[in-house]
C-alpha cells in the first residue's frame, strides 16, 4: 500500500488548514498515522490519491445507504445541474422534499430545510426555547449534536451542578443553560428535571448513539423520556442525523415506536450532499419565521442540487422496503463473523449492532453509555484500524464511531471483511 501522495498532501494541508483537515476526526489523531486523502468512490469502494482501493464501512458517516455514486442519485444531480446551482428562491423540489419527509417520518408535520445537521440541531433548540419560553436544555454524555455552543458542554458533578464548557470559546452563560445526563439513565434525567422545575425547554438525544460508538437505548429508556417530557411540558427532540432513513423508512422513532416532538435530520436527505432539516409538530414549527417569531434563515437552504439528490434517495427508500431487510441482514452477518473471530482468539470485546450500524469495542464490558465505552483499549483499536487498512478495509479512524453499511456490500464482500478482521487480529495479537 503506497500512501506517498496522502503524506505529501497532509504536509501541505497543515500549512493552510488548522490541523490539516476540515473536521477533526479526519486527522487520524485517535489511531495515529497519516490520514488518507480520497480521490473517488463507487459502490462499496473508495480510492485514495495513490489509487489504493478500500472496502468502505463509513459511507460518508451514514448517507451513502445505496453505496457511492448510485446511478439514480447521479442522474438526479446531473438533471438538476442543467438548471443552475442555486437560486436563493423557492423551488418545486423543496416542496416535494418536505412532502416526502412528512410522509415518512412519524413526528414531522412541518419541516424546514437547512444546510447541515449542526444547523438543524441549533435551530431546533432555538425553536423549542421559543415555543416553551424556557431556557435550559438536557443533553446526554457522549451524544454529539454538532458543534453548536449549547452542545459542547461537559457534565457537572450532580443534578444541581451546571456543566462546564468543553471547548474554549463557549461561554459560562451558555453552559449554565445546558444540563447533562448519562445516556440510558432515566433516574439521572428525573433528578435534573426535579432540580430545575419548569425551566427545561428541551431534551435532545440520539435515539441510537453514533458518536461514542454505536450505543443502543436500553428497553424502556426512550419510552421513559417520552413520558417524562409529556409530564413536564418539555420538547423531546430526536437527533436522527445518523439514524433517520437508515434504521427504517421512518428512522429510529419508527423502529422503536417512540415519537418525539421534533426531529433533526442531516446528510442522508441530500444523498450525501450538504443538507439538513428540522421538523416536528405543526404547533411548534409554526413558531418559525416567517410563520412565527423564532428567526432562522439561510441563502442555500433547500439548495436545488441537494434537494434533487435527496429526493431521489428518499423516493427509492420509500418504494423499496427490501433495502432495510438487506441492510439488517448485512449488519447481522458481519457482526456474527466478527464475534467468531474474537471468541476464537480470546480477545476482550463488545459489539453493538442495530440494522446497518455497528461498533466493535475492545472491552469486555457491556457498552451502554459513554463511561462504559471509555473502558475500551484505544491503543489496540489503533493497531486494529491500521491492520484492517493494510487489508483494504477502511474503518472509522476512532474507537468512538459507528460504522455504516450500504446495500453495495454483497455477501462476498462481507466475507472478505470478516476474513480481513480475522487476519488483522492475528497480526496485532502475534
Amino acid at each position: 500500500m503506497n500512501i506517498h501522495s496522502s503524506e505529501a498532501l497532509f504536509e501541505k494541508a497543515n500549512q493552510f488548514i488548522p490541523g490539516g483537515v476540515n473536521s477533526p476526526v479526519r486527522a487520524f489523531k485517535a489511531v495515529g498515522g497519516t490520514p488518507l486523502f480520497i480521490k473517488s468512490a463507487r459502490g462499496p469502494y473508495i480510492y485514495d490519491e495513490d489509487d489504493n482501493q478500500y472496502i468502505e464501512l463509513i459511507n460518508s458517516w451514514g448517507p451513502m445507504i445505496l453505496g457511492h455514486c448510485n446511478e439514480l442519485i447521479e442522474k438526479a444531480v446531473s438533471d438538476a445541474l442543467q438548471h443552475s446551482f442555486s437560486f436563493g428562491a423557492p423551488t418545486r423540489k423543496e416542496v416535494e422534499m418536505a412532502e416526502r419527509i412528512v410522509s415518512m417520518v412519524p413526528s414531522v408535520e412541518k419541516v424546514r430545510m437547512v444546510n447541515s445537521g449542526t444547523e438543524a440541531t441549533m435551530s431546533a433548540i432555538r425553536v423549542a426555547r421559543g415555543f416553551t419560553g424556557r431556557d435550559k436544555i438536557i443533553k446526554f454524555e457522549g451524544c454529539y449534536h454538532g458543534h453548536g455552543d449549547s452542545f459542547l458542554i461537559a457534565a457537572g458533578s450532580g443534578a444541581a451542578t451546571f456543566g462546564a464548557p468543553d471547548s474554549p470559546g463557549v461561554t459560562k452563560g451558555v453552559a449554565q443553560d445546558t444540563l447533562t445526563a448519562p445516556y440510558n439513565d432515566l433516574e439521572a434525567v428525573q433528578q435534573l428535571v426535579d432540580a430545575n422545575p419548569k425551566q427545561i425547554a428541551a431534551l435532545i438525544i440520539e435515539p441510537v448513539v453514533g458518536n461514542m460508538g454505536c450505543v443502543l437505548p436500553e428497553p424502556g429508556f426512550l419510552e421513559g423520556l417520552r413520558s417524562l417530557c409529556d409530564k413536564e411540558g418539555i420538547v423531546l427532540i430526536f437527533d436522527e442525523v445518523m439514524t433517520g432513513f437508515r434504521l427504517s423508512k421512518g428512522g429510529a422513532q419508527e423502529r422503536f415506536g417512540v415519537i418525539p416532538d421534533m426531529t433533526t435530520l442531516g446528510k442522508i436527505i441530500g444523498g450525501g450532499m450538504p443538507v439538513g432539516a428540522y421538523g416536528g409538530k405543526e404547533e411548534i414549527m409554526n413558531c418559525v419565521s416567517p410563520a412565527g417569531p423564532v428567526y432562522q434563515a439561510g441563502t442555500l437552504s433547500g439548495n436545488p442540487i441537494a434537494m434533487s439528490a435527496g429526493l431521489a434517495m428518499l423516493e427509492y427508500l420509500h418504494d423499496h422496503a427490501e433495502v432495510y431487510l438487506t441492510l439488517d441482514n448485512s449488519g447481522v452477518k458481519l457482526t456474527q463473523g466478527f464475534r467468531k473471530s474474537m471468541e476464537k482468539l480470546g480477545v476482550e470485546y463488545s459489539i453493538n449492532q442495530i440494522g446497518s450500524m455497528y461498533t466493535l469495542f475492545f472491552t469486555n464490558e457491556k457498552v451502554y453509555n459513554f463511561t462504559s465505552a471509555k473502558t475500551s483499549d484505544l491503543s489496540l483499536y489503533g493497531r486494529y484500524f491500521h491492520a484492517m487498512l493494510r487489508r483494504g478495509v477502511y474503518l472509522g479512524p476512532s474507537q468512538f464511531e459507528s460504522m455504516f453499511l450500504s446495500t453495495a456490500l454483497n455477501d462476498a464482500l462481507l466475507e472478505q471483511v470478516i476474513q480481513a478482521n480475522d487476519d488483522a487480529l492475528n497480526e496485532i495479537l502475534a
